[in-house]
């Protein structure tokens, strides 16, 4: 094979799509079927070549593959049913085979449509350009087949335009309004550039969780693009077959594929097992651990005769959450209820997989006596003669913890032929690294903190500390008031009081360092990223259930009251203030009982936590700040999560696992996750910046606990800088002298005349979008501490002043370009970033704007209109007339398809205004009238010209317009329509040919497709 040619800066899509057509066809050996631009009828299932497949290579009879394929057809068309449920059914179908008879009372063959066990044997195909009709048809830039199935797609753009723009576009693709049957056997949806290499998915996944695949133990070749790379080590043959086959799940709703450390922890657990090797797979928080237990459990029962799978556990959320990950992908699980029903189970064949929960059967929380208890409990269940059933594999989860060796040891005598394989989120401590490998087995496979936050899987951390002043300002009285109410107790009973309390100078300097706690979080929810948008929230660890009610109640006293929560193992009971009550104010159990009643309201502990939960994942406007002081630390998966603030003392994996709980992604705007340490768990923060073997990492290697934490305030100024280089860099093209006109015409398109400018610009107005979004975050997450990050008054100034300025260019290219309402969804949280910070003259004019467009405003004010524009624009006469035609081009091409006819006119009329303005022969008051008033045509189309009464509906509109003004045939056509349409017509071939046929009765055969194509543009229909 010769050398790969250089590949051209900025080489055009079109050409990136040759050469990757190439590397299918001659590297990955795919056939090239061809253009299919103009094909007809491209599907989801390529019948003839599937047909091929089963009838030449799986040899089956003409009657069975007929037979399948109806089924396989009926499953991939049933436009009933939500793409979830269509490619569900569908994915069966491939991985486990169609069940057909061929008569009545004859036994079901299987008809298998891929041939799993030998790759090679199956048709790989790639086709380009494929277009696919829907309601609005669509082109995918490459399709890929396997069999005629296809099962592959992606999305091509040039080095110079973002993946985001290829990653959005393939999800479009999968919109009702577009091809979504097209997606009924889909597998991967690709999208890649030379630039960022590939990025995948399956159907349907926010573009937030695309994954960018990275092959282990092989280096990036300089020579080859990261784009031709990756496809070749996704997309060959065996890996493809593989991924499809091995790693695709439906969990709940949403279905997954893997991420690639997850891929490579399971092949190099299949290697071990198929050795009978135990060992670990430590896998960093947040990176998937559970679907991994999930993928090898279901290749261990698939692959291996016989075998069965036991998870332990040792906290209840991650058996439930265990139990809930297996159940969501239509594994069942059986999850024990105690240690005879374990023990029971086990001397039974079924049921295959199983897991068990530690601490149950102690019923502790505490480590070592919960484990202590369930070894107890499960050594004296032992029946006589018990001979556990089957292959056994115990995952033991969380394998970390010191527990663990005595465990299995315990379970290793029960089931002395059991494989065992320990999993973690967490890196091993030092002195209990070689123990827990001699227990368990060398490290299977690792991924580290450090590479999740490379891969755009986790989150990087910031870390800050804060340091509470605790001093008291009459020490002296407190000692006094102590003395007093200790009065008359002997010296031996003062001593006992104050082993109990403390010091009262500690008591209450704690009562006033808590109320300093809850003002400073209170600031951050008024000022920081996401906390202050109501996108993000927080969790507060505190060092006792006692202090955590302390905090509820302090918090009431805010504008977080009914916003927060205490979630922690405290279960009120009368037990608790029984003989508490000495009539001498509240002692510390009858405050907790108290405030923890109050809380509760009507409902249980277990319906308040439950609740408090739902309520922090799915609404965290409203559930804004958990309290807890062990529960939610581990196993707690809220991607709302933003902040942690910790006072309580935490250390090794304790620790980890806390401040992981904010490393989740969750959109755009969560960009990091926050560690606020109140207890300065990390000493001296420059030690703890560049030694983690020091304090409370001290425990760990240094090399497995790199990369963890990063100084805030420093990243946050390298976040801001490179912010404001990148937009520079964007901006830099525009002309000089750099003004409202300028910056138009460069992100709007440099002639208002072309009806192409607007679309051609859009990357580089999205880009700008993104740009000054991130720029106007990164400002605001250190605009109050420019002088702590390392900038002098002169210097902040500067920063603030181009973060303005940017932020009006965008607001004016949005008002010129049209797309002001539409990237107002876009950003939410960023109002509340803009008013809080940057909030400038030019920019208060927007909010006329808020839920307009500007052809909304003229239509209401007509010239008063140009008076709420910025001033860049409105004292510009030719910004204003760009601005206006801009508006209303953009209004022409989107609403085009209701009413083709009509605002084809419109589109001339302003053609030739904008012509008439170019060469002058027009005057600007005059041609201000004369916009505006095609504005207003353009807005209200049933308003714009004389039409008969019966024509009374924008659909009717729309026929008659066409139909040369025939109003009988266009009342005629709509009454057609309405007779026989069927709910979700559009896409369904049969459905769709009553209403062509309703059509038929009324025109020519050679216009009926030109009307249905426009009734399928009406939204009444």
């Amino acid at each position: 094979m010769t050398d790969p040619k250089p590949i051209p800066v900025g080489q055009k899509e079109r050409a990136v799509q040759k050469r990757v057509v190439g590397l299918f066809r001659d590297r990955l050996g795919y056939t090239y079927l061809g253009d299919w631009h103009e094909r007809a009828d491209n599907r989801a299932v390529e019948r003839e070549m599937l047909t091929r497949f089963l009838s030449e290579v799986q040899g089956y009879d003409a009657d069975l593959i007929k037979r399948a394929l109806f089924q396989l057809e009926q499953a991939a068309g049933n436009q009933s049913q939500s793409l979830f449920d269509v490619n569900r059914e569908v994915y069966a179908l491939l991985r486990y085979g169609v069940n057909v008879s061929t008569g009545a009372g004859e036994h079901k063959r299987t008809v298998e449509l891929i041939d799993w066990q030998n790759p090679a044997r199956n048709h790989f195909a790639i086709a380009e350009e494929v277009t696919v009709a829907g309601q609005h048809n669509r082109r995918p830039d490459l399709v890929l087949y396997v069999n005629g199935l296809a099962v592959g797609l992606i999305e091509l753009k040039r080095s110079t335009v973002s993946i985001g723009e290829g990653i959005r576009q393939a999800i479009s693709l999968q919109n009702p309004l577009f091809i979504r049957p097209f997606f009924a056997a889909m597998q991967l949806v690709m999208a890649g550039n030379d630039t960022e290499g590939l990025h995948y998915a399956t159907t349907q996944t926010p573009q937030k969780f695309w994954l960018r695949w990275q092959e282990e133990d092989v280096a990036p070749d300089p020579a080859q693009s990261p784009l031709d790379q990756a496809l070749a080590q996704l997309c060959n043959k065996d890996r493809l077959i593989e991924v499809m086959h091995d790693f695709i799940l439906f969990d709940s709703g949403t279905k997954k594929t893997c991420r690639h450390n997850q891929y490579f922890g399971v092949k190099a657990a299949q290697r071990a097992v198929r050795q009978r090797e135990g060992g670990i797979i430590w896998h960093t928080q947040g990176s998937g651990k559970s679907l991994t237990m999930v993928w090898l459990a279901k290749w261990i029962h698939e692959n291996i005769a016989g075998s069965r799978v036991l998870i332990i556990t040792d906290r209840t959320e991650l058996d439930e959450q265990i139990e809930g990950v297996f159940q969501g992908v239509g594994e069942p699980i059986y999850r024990t209820k105690s240690g005879a029903d374990l023990i029971g189970k086990l001397n039974d064949t079924i049921p295959p997989l199983l897991c068990s929960l530690v601490h149950k059967f102690g019923g502790k929380e505490d480590d070592e006596a919960a484990t202590d208890d369930f070894i107890a409990d499960l050594k004296k269940s032992i029946p006589s003669g018990f001979a556990p059933k089957g292959d056994l594999y115990i995952f033991v989860d969380e394998c970390h913890r010191t527990q663990s060796g005595k465990l299995h040891s315990a379970m290793k005598a029960i089931l002395p032929d059991a494989l065992f394989l320990g999993f973690t989120g967490t890196p091993l401590l030092k002195k209990d690294k070689q123990t827990s490998m001699e227990v368990f087995g060398p490290f299977i496979h690792t991924y580290r903190y450090d590479e999740g936050v490379r891969d755009g899987v986790v989150l990087d951390l910031l870390y800050e500390a804060r340091d509470i002043d605790q001093d008291m300002t009459a020490p002296e009285k407190i000692d006094k008031w102590f003395e007093a109410k200790t009065a008359g107790l002997s010296d031996l009973a003062k001593a006992q009081v104050k082993e109990k309390w403390g010091t009262m100078r500690k008591v209450m300097s704690s009562k006033s360092r808590l109320e300093k706690i809850v003002q400073d979080i209170v600031m951050d929810f008024g000022t920081r990223d996401r906390l202050m948008s109501g996108r993000g929230n927080a969790i507060l660890v505190s060092d006792s259930i006692y202090n955590a009610c302390r905090y509820y109640e302090l918090f009431q006293q805010t504008p977080l009251k009914g916003q927060c929560a205490i979630v922690t193992s405290y279960v009120p009971t009368p037990a608790d203030i029984k003989a508490e009550d000495s009539g001498d104010g509240l002692t510390e159990k009858l405050r907790q009982h108290q405030i923890y009643t109050d809380m509760l309201g009507d409902k249980t502990t277990e319906e308040f936590e439950k609740a408090a939960k739902k309520q922090f994942v799915e609404e965290p406007g409203r559930m804004r700040l958990l309290i807890v002081v062990a529960k939610l630390l581990t196993g707690f998966d809220a991607p709302s999560a933003t902040y942690l603030y910790l006072d309580k003392q935490l250390h090794d994996h304790g620790l980890f696992q806390a401040i992981c709980r904010v490393n989740r992604l969750d959109g755009d705007d969560k960009e990091y996750g926050y560690i606020i340490d109140y207890k300065d768990l990390f000493k001296s923060l420059e030690r703890s910046m560049t030694d983690y073997t020091s304090e409370a990492f001290d425990a760990y290697a240094k090399e497995d606990v790199e990369g963890l934490l990063t100084n805030r305030l420093d990243k946050a100024g390298q976040r801001l800088e490179d912010a404001l280089e990148t937009i520079r860099a964007l901006c830099e093209p525009v002309e000089t002298p750099r003004d409202t006109p300028a910056f138009i015409r460069f992100f709007c398109g440099g002639d208002a005349a072309d009806k192409d400018g607007l679309k051609a610009t859009e990357p580089k107005r999205l880009a700008l979008y993104q740009c000054t979004a991130k720029l106007i975050r990164a400002y605001a997450n250190i605009a109050n501490e420019m002088d702590e990050a390392g900038y002098d008054a002169a210097a902040a100034k500067a920063v603030l002043d181009e973060v303005a300025f940017y932020e009006k260019v965008r607001n004016e290219v949005k008002l010129a370009s049209g797309d002001f309402v539409d990237l107002k969804l876009y950003e939410p949280a960023m109002r509340h970033l803009i008013d809080a910070y940057i909030r400038a003259e030019e920019s208060e004019a927007i909010s006329e704007f808020d839920d307009k467009t500007l052809i909304q405003l003229i239509v209401e004010r007509g010239e008063g209109a140009i008076e709420a524009l910025p001033e860049g624009i409105k004292g510009n006469q030719e910004a204003v007339a760009e601005t206006i035609e801009n508006n209303v081009r953009k209004l022409i091409i989107d609403e085009t398809p209701v009413n083709p006819r009509y605002y084809e006119q419109m589109s001339q009329l302003l053609d030739d205004l904008i012509e008439e303005r170019r060469t002058q022969a027009i005057n600007y008051e005059r041609y201000l009238a004369k916009i505006l008033e095609l504005a207003n045509k353009v807005a209200t189309p049933q308003g714009g010209k004389t039409r008969p009464p019966e024509i009374d509906s924008p659909e009717k509109i729309a026929l008659f317009d066409y139909l040369d003004d025939d109003a009988s045939r266009a009342v005629a056509i709509d009454a057609a329509i309405r007779a026989v349409k069927k709910d979700d017509w559009r896409g369904n071939l049969m459905k769709e040919r009553e209403i062509k046929r309703a059509i038929r009765q009324h025109v020519d055969d050679a216009k009926v497709e030109d009307v249905f194509d426009l009734v399928k543009g009406q939204h009444g229909y």
